[in-house]
């Protein structure tokens, strides 16, 4: 196997196993906050705030994936 297809497949792989993580996180988050939404309907102007700054950091972690495997290819 050369070098060229070795980058790809670890390319490949570091975005696979970096989106994983963050599309849990984030499903978890938005399920949390709908459910405490629905059990306090008046929370809402404070949870929804919270739930968005936690997505925003949850999904930065897929960024630095797709930054390392940016990195994995073009480096």
């Amino acid at each position: 196997m050369d070098m060229e297809a070795a980058k790809y497949i670890g390319a490949g792989i570091a975005m696979g196993l970096g989106a994983i993580g963050p599309a849990i996180g984030e499903g978890i988050a938005a399920s949390k906050a709908l459910e405490a939404i629905g059990r306090n309907p008046e929370a809402n102007g404070k949870i929804a705030p919270l739930m968005f700054v936690a997505m925003a950091i949850t999904e930065s972690t897929g960024i630095y994936s797709l930054v390392i495997a940016l990195i994995i290819l073009f480096a």
